[in-house]
């Protein structure tokens, strides 16, 4: 019987240096032996990743939040079902770029669409499946903005106001708070190597324990 793989996201507000330390992450899973796939939400298949231009685009036309959200569940479910659920099946891990604690966050928080309609979403579309380890890199609002602001254009959610992402920022360490077994805190404010001393420090036993189990 092929074990079932590990589940494995990093959630963020903009600047803290995802895209840069899921490379370490990723690295450091492979060194393990660890089979791995890396993905990313929203996105992860042609379909999906077609919704997330439609998400991400700027245009003259306000999105309605609540088509926003069902969007992104639309872009999820394709995901689950394509991707990230035969993967796992299959024994592969998944190091996914958000995932489900982004939607509380930015919808839920950013936005202020109702929590209840999101854990409904959640529930039809996921089932029982949920991270087994979510990293959570987390730095002031307002030095992430300036580091994001170096990248060049903004998207539509970078485009934002401060207000907006102050929300998102509570709204995730909220959800760290209230799942303390799966989530952690990672400070990504310092330089890239104390960030990655801190990533790993937190990975090493965590992996351990996930190769123990039976």
């Amino acid at each position: 019987m092929i074990k079932r793989g590990k589940f494995i996201t990093i959630e963020g507000t903009e600047g803290v240096g995802k895209s840069t330390n899921i490379e370490f992450i990723k690295e450091y899973l492979v060194r393990q032996g660890i089979p791995l796939l890396l993905t990313r939400e929203p996105g992860g298949t042609p379909l999906a990743e077609e919704i997330r231009e439609m998400l991400l685009k700027r245009r003259d036309e306000k999105m309605d939040e609540s088509t926003e959200l069902l969007l992104i569940f639309a872009a999820r479910s394709q995901h689950l079902q394509q991707v990230i659920l035969p993967a796992l099946k299959g024994g592969r891990w998944v190091l996914s770029d958000r995932f489900t604690d982004a939607t509380y966050a930015y919808q839920g928080g950013g936005r202020g669409l109702n929590i209840s309609l999101i854990t409904d979403l959640e529930e039809r579309i996921q089932g029982e499946l949920r991270p087994d380890l979510t990293l959570l890199l987390d730095i002031d609002v307002k030095l992430g903005l300036e580091r994001a602001g170096r990248r060049g254009e903004l998207d539509r959610f970078e485009n934002e106001q401060l207000p907006f992402f102050e929300k998102v920022r509570k709204a995730y360490l909220k959800r760290i708070q209230e799942s303390p077994d799966r989530c952690m805190v990672i400070d990504a404010s310092p330089s890239l190597r104390v960030v990655q001393e801190s990533i790993k420090k937190v990975l090493e036993p965590k992996i351990e324990e996930f190769l123990a189990e039976n």
